[in-house]
């Protein structure tokens, strides 16, 4: 393989990963277009979930996996219950939130992201991951495999969101 079609190849894979990434946060904001921030704010199911939650949530875990890329493990806080309840709170829309806010937070967390996707100097770059109940100790993830656990959670998401828009209002987003 020469370089140039190495550097092609590179270029594709990040555009692919974008493309992908970019439609599912869509779907996430479209899913949620035309609320009011009561509605976004609503429990319709026996689920904790909200709409502003899960939009909350989505966007605040973007923004931990982008550092990640960048700075590795340090980026997440030591797992204990302190932080297992900062967790929890990034599903809740606060009171002095605005679905407008979430929404804009969403837009500039997902330039970040893009840029470094676009220009981080290899998508092979790892870093071990934090210790948390739901990582394999000493497990290690690619810049690579950092944005495909993005878009997946993302996606993941919007179809939550999906299933809560329509029980508040009857709109569908997905189908």
């Amino acid at each position: 393989m020469t370089s140039t079609e190495t550097t092609t190849a590179v270029a594709a894979e990040r555009a692919d990963l974008l493309e992908s990434l970019t439609k599912h946060r869509w779907w996430l904001a479209h899913t949620v277009h035309g609320l009011t921030d009561e509605q976004a704010r609503l429990r319709p199911t026996v689920s904790e979930l909200t709409l502003g939650g899960l939009l909350k949530h989505v966007t605040a875990m973007e923004r931990m996996w982008a550092e990640f890329m960048v700075t590795g493990p340090t980026t997440f806080p030591a797992f204990d219950e302190s932080t297992a309840e900062e967790w929890a709170a990034e599903f809740v829309m606060g009171p002095h939130e605005t679905l407008a806010g979430l929404l804009a937070d969403q837009a500039a967390v997902a330039v970040r992201t893009d840029e470094l996707v676009r220009t981080l100097p290899s998508l092979d770059v790892a870093h071990e991951l934090p210790p948390a109940p739901w990582f394999t100790p000493g497990a290690r993830w690619s810049a690579r495999r950092v944005v495909l656990h993005v878009i997946a959670e993302t996606a993941q998401h919007a179809g939550h969101a999906d299933v809560l828009r329509e029980t508040i209002d009857g709109q569908k987003s997905m189908g």
